[in-house]
């Protein structure tokens, strides 16, 4: 039996024993199973979803998806790579691995297969449900494998088991984001993740159990996972998601269709909409707010936002460690060029860059920092001891994001101690991506960063040193797209002489981004 409800601000009470899919689906079961808990829109100009879910239905499903898991050998803790085209039977799995206490690893299908090999081998995954047709590795091969049908069939047929008695800080999902290094690193969050996401509901979502809650991402993405599915089924609303073609004219149709009272999506999607949708008069339906992450807000869209349609973008800003921990909302203001404020419950501080564990004073800047007692910190980085004890400083967690606070307490971001990059929402490594054109025959040289190319338009951009002083740009970026995701592969390459370096060898990043070559673009 799950606890009462408790206010966001009580956080840091985790109940001992505590199943994220439980949390999610059970309480609405319990409560009234002929709700509608999932709604999938395959087209918008359809006006009715292509499949519907209520919540007796999706916790039967994923109690027997995941019995059905069990009985095919699967154990408690073991990894389950999940790598499908965006279908519903994504989430479903998803969430069954986690109520039958197994260890789901979410892939974007949009990463190529060297990099699926890679995960599945860092991870230890002991099997993978996959969808026929998206490219995996030959490691994939020597695990157990379900694929998409299987999925659909175990909803049926599935032995309707118990969810996992797990406690709350057992291992719940792993995530491979981009690192320091030229490799991605896992993730690991406990269940626990899911109660301090409680935090968000009034101090980002604003969000009620009569909302439908429509998020513009894929299945596969945590954004979609966390603030279109987990988010809203806990609070007993309705979640929305679009698996047809992503033609910019359907958000407003499909707004509209689904009845959707609360809009998630990345900054770029809202500042598109603008430019190429008609978004006056009753264009938006039942629409209360947006919420957007992913990459910052430029306040003219938020300004533009609200001019044209009536109503504000509440944006949130977090990272793969600890999700979204700073955010505005309809109790907390939008100020234009910040994210909002922490959200009640979490501790967060503004750190000296050169060591210390005292906060500094409001309005200095310095690098962000969490409570490492966050019940959403993650537990860990999958075997990377070092890496994960470099972000902890006494008992703050470092996000390696640069900021101040105000007087009244909203973050204003100062960029990254690091040279991570943003690509469409997602983390970049530039590390990985150079790994990358290094080993192409004939590059001497390489190193990426990212530049504006417009009005808030960012791309990654190739600093190239041939070894002969010239080479085949094309056949590169082949090479690059057979072995990274779409949205890591440069759009621009720039051939160079030589890089700049410090004293210490490293690349002065700044140098490059401060070049003003046109590039030749691709």
């Amino acid at each position: 039996m799950l606890p009462p409800m408790s206010p966001p601000s009580d956080i840091a009470k985790v109940p001992a024993r505590f199943n994220m899919a439980r949390y999610c689906l059970e309480p609405g079961a319990r409560r009234d199973s002929t709700k509608t808990a999932l709604q999938v829109f395959s087209q918008a100009t359809a006006g009715l979803p292509s499949q519907s879910w209520t919540y007796g239905e999706i916790y039967d499903q994923t109690c027997r998806i995941g019995g059905a898991l069990a009985e095919a050998g699967l154990q408690r803790g073991e990894r389950l790579a999940i790598r499908m085209d965006n279908c519903a039977d994504y989430a479903l799995a998803f969430f069954a691995a986690v109520g039958a206490g197994l260890v789901p690893i979410p892939i974007s299908s949009q990463l190529s297969a060297p990099e699926v090999d890679f995960i599945i081998a860092d991870s230890g995954a002991a099997a993978i449900a996959h969808t026929p047709g998206l490219p995996i590795g030959p490691g994939a091969g020597a695990i157990q494998r379900f694929s998409r049908e299987d999925i659909t069939a175990m909803r049926f047929s599935g032995p309707a088991a118990e969810m996992a008695d797990t406690a709350a800080g057992d291992g719940a999902y792993l995530v491979y984001t981009s690192g320091t290094t030229s490799r991605p690193k896992g993730v690991l969050h406990a269940h626990r993740a899911a109660w301090a996401r409680r935090a968000m509901y009034q101090d980002w979502y604003g969000i009620e159990a009569a909302d439908t809650v429509l998020h513009a991402g894929a299945f596969n993405w945590t954004y979609t996972l966390g603030t279109g599915l987990t988010d809203p089924w806990a609070n007993g609303a309705t979640s929305v998601v679009y698996t047809g073609t992503k033609d910019i004219q359907v958000w407003p149709a499909l707004i509209r269709a689904a009845q959707a009272t609360i809009f998630a999506a990345v900054p770029t999607l809202y500042r598109q909409m603008l430019k190429y949708c008609d978004l006056t008069g009753e264009a938006l339906g039942k629409l209360r707010h947006g919420l957007t992450a992913g990459e910052a807000l430029p306040p003219s869209v938020a300004a533009e936002w609200r001019e044209t349609t009536g109503l504000t973008l509440y944006e949130a800003f977090g990272m793969s460690e600890l999700s979204t921990y700073i955010s505005s909302s309809p109790t907390v203001p939008p100020r234009a060029g910040s994210p909002g404020r922490p959200q009640n419950g979490r501790r967060v501080a503004i750190l000296p860059l050169d060591g210390g564990t005292s906060p500094l004073p409001a309005g200095e800047t310095g690098i962000i920092a969490a409570h490492r007692s966050d019940p959403g910190l993650m537990l860990g980085y999958w075997n990377r001891p070092e890496e994960e004890a470099a972000m902890f400083r006494g008992g703050w967690f470092l996000t390696g994001d640069m900021g101040r606070m105000d007087e009244d307490g909203y973050v204003w971001l100062a960029g990254r101690s690091d040279d991570m990059m943003n690509a469409f929402g997602y983390r970049v490594s530039p590390f990985e991506v150079e790994a990358v054109l290094q080993a192409f025959p004939g590059v001497q040289e390489a190193a990426v960063v990212e530049r504006e190319a417009g009005e808030n338009v960012r791309i990654i951009t190739a600093f190239v040193v041939w070894h002969d002083g010239q080479g085949d740009e094309r056949a590169l970026l082949a090479h690059a797209g057979e072995r990274l995701a779409a949205y890591k592969v440069p759009r621009e390459i720039v051939a160079i002489g030589a890089l700049p370096h410090t004293a210490n060898g490293k690349v002065r990043r700044a140098d490059l981004r401060a070049m003003a070559l046109p590039g030749k673009k691709n």
